[in-house]
């Protein structure tokens, strides 16, 4: 094999955000562009030189032509074994599942998660360490510190690998196999779950099931999990077939991109049970009959019932939620004397935690939810999760919930998003924000004292680092909350979130509506912004 030194200049733009690198797929499509950023990866984590890399993605257009580069570049920088995907395909969970089975010295990961695909759409790239969690802060920082730097990178003119056929073959001295995307994180969901007890409630009960793979990469796990092992009828998992553009849909697991699994669930005759996965496979949402669960209240009543689970029976360790997911789970743990643990938004500052066995199962409002098996969200972890407390406890998804709130209050909850705002705009609505905050601390809003106001911070219990400026917070007396934060997931201009939270103990009032129930809190922080003024909406894109 000749290794070839190719010459490029830096592009200043490859800063990660929360998820890795995001950018449209025709920035990606520039000369040097995306073999820079994977150059960075490979000067940065010299681990690799020697070492086992896995690779995959969601499937989403020019996802195999950047394998087949990252290929031939992890040949020339020295990596001895790679591992992929039969098609290019592996989930973000699962990839976490095999870095860790494995042993790898980490993974590459292709997608934009909930993002559109296509031609015209996103694509994305992110490294994971060898615990198979997203890299930490300091390592990605590193990566785009070089990448502001990076004058060369390496590669070699080997013949595309057939990404079709499992099997084994080399690139010089790098050994290359392609493997099933799904088998090892299949058996790793057979060591946690009962799937005899989840077989009987599917087979022997009538137990009903839809699940939307939104045409993204779970569709092979849930045939495979949902149909195959635990006997769900055949149709039983929908936009099964993972396409380059998502089918055209935008595949992000809520209730207004799910469309058809939201269409089925709240029709006539509905299923029992319903779920839907992302892009990436990290996401999840939670249906019944004709009743959404929150994914705050989904960790929540995950926590309460997990000793129904065999893999977690012995007890969980602790808790951890991301600041903006609401204090449902707080509850919780405080009743399991357990720990809980407030972080910013990110899955990659849940790693600490669970590699140090302080905490169990972690979850984020934006439909993220998973435990210490992997360092990822998973999304049909989440959902068979699910099926075994239904299996265990044979009762609806409605009644779980409402037997929660009976127990534990209901934490009112909901999200309003602003998607593609302009940026300077958005920027400026948050300074606007912040510089009010120290004089709301004593001030009744809407006849509610605030007794904190400020931009979140966090200290890592374990590694003692310090992330600042994380999001807006605005706490009331008696436990409400109003936050702001811009999201880092979007591509294009900046995306505007707004959290508003409300506890409520009084359980003759727990079948109210959620926005009419917030919506004092709502025109509190309309007003608090200026947000229609300041960015001319008048409506989020979505709320949940």
């Amino acid at each position: 094999m000749q290794t070839i030194t190719v010459t490029t200049t830096p592009f200043m733009d490859q800063r990660p955000g929360t998820s890795g690198l995001r950018k449209r797929v025709t920035q990606f499509q520039q000369p040097h562009y995306l073999e820079n950023f994977v150059q960075a990866i490979f000067d940065t984590k010299n681990d690799l030189n020697g070492g086992t890399l896995v690779v995959g993605g969601d499937g989403r257009y020019y996802n195999r032509e950047a394998i087949q580069i990252i290929i031939r570049m992890a040949a020339a920088n020295g990596v001895k074994r790679l591992l992929v995907g039969k098609g290019g395909i592996l989930s973000t969970p699962a990839v976490s599942a095999i870095i860790r089975k494995y042993h790898t010295n980490g993974g590459i990961i292709l997608s934009a998660s909930h993002n559109p695909g296509g031609p015209d759409g996103d694509f994305g790239i992110k490294f994971n360490g060898d615990n198979g969690g997203p890299a930490t802060e300091q390592v990605t920082e590193a990566i785009y510190a070089r990448s502001k730097t990076v004058n060369r990178y390496l590669t070699t003119h080997a013949a595309a690998i057939n990404l079709d056929h499992i099997g084994h073959s080399h690139i010089g001295d790098m050994a290359i196999e392609v493997i099933d995307p799904v088998h090892d994180y299949a058996e790793l969901m057979q060591t946690i779950f009962d799937f005899d007890a989840i077989r009987h409630l599917i087979v022997d009960n009538g137990f009903r099931l839809c699940f939307d793979a939104m045409h993204a990469v779970t569709g092979p796990y849930a045939i495979d999990i949902l149909e195959h092992r635990l006997g769900a009828p055949a149709g039983s998992v929908i936009n099964s077939t993972p396409l380059e553009d998502f089918g055209g849909g935008h595949p992000d697991p809520n209730l207004v991109y799910a469309k058809t699994l939201v269409e089925a669930i709240f029709g006539n005759n509905p299923p029992d049970f319903g779920a839907a996965s992302d892009g990436d496979g990290d996401r999840n949402m939670i249906l019944g009959a004709h009743f959404f669960v929150t994914p705050s209240d989904s960790l929540a009543i995950m926590a309460a019932n997990a000793h129904l689970i065999p893999g977690y029976a012995s007890g969980l360790k602790g808790v951890a939620r991301s600041m903006p997911t609401s204090c449902a789970v707080d509850r919780v743990a405080s009743e399991l004397r357990i720990p809980w643990y407030e972080t910013p938004t990110g899955w990659k500052f849940f790693g600490n935690l669970l590699d140090s066995n302080q905490a169990t199962l972690c979850g984020e409002e934006s439909f993220g939810t998973s435990s210490a098996h992997v360092r990822e969200k998973d999304g049909l972890w989440a959902v068979l999760f699910w099926l075994n407390i239904l299996a265990a406890r044979r009762t609806s998804v409605a009644t779980i919930v409402k037997e929660h709130w009976q127990r534990f209050g209901r934490n009112f909850y909901t999200r309003h998003d602003y998607e593609a705002v302009d940026a300077t705009a958005a920027n400026e609505l948050m300074h606007h924000v912040e510089q009010q905050l120290p004089a709301l601390i004593g001030k009744e809003l809407n006849g509610i004292m605030v007794s904190a106001a400020d931009n979140f911070s966090y200290l890592d219990p374990v590694d003692k680092s310090c992330s600042e400026r994380q999001g807006l917070r605005v706490i009331f007396s008696d436990g409400s909350r109003i936050i702001f934060r811009l999201s880092g997931t979007g591509t294009v201009g900046a995306t505007l979130r707004i959290y508003i939270e409300k506890y409520e103990s009084d359980s003759s009032r727990h079948h109210e509506d959620t926005q009419q129930i917030l919506q004092p809190l709502i025109d509190t922080a309309l007003t608090l912004s200026q947000l229609r003024q300041r960015i001319g909406r008048e409506q989020p894109d979505v709320i949940t």
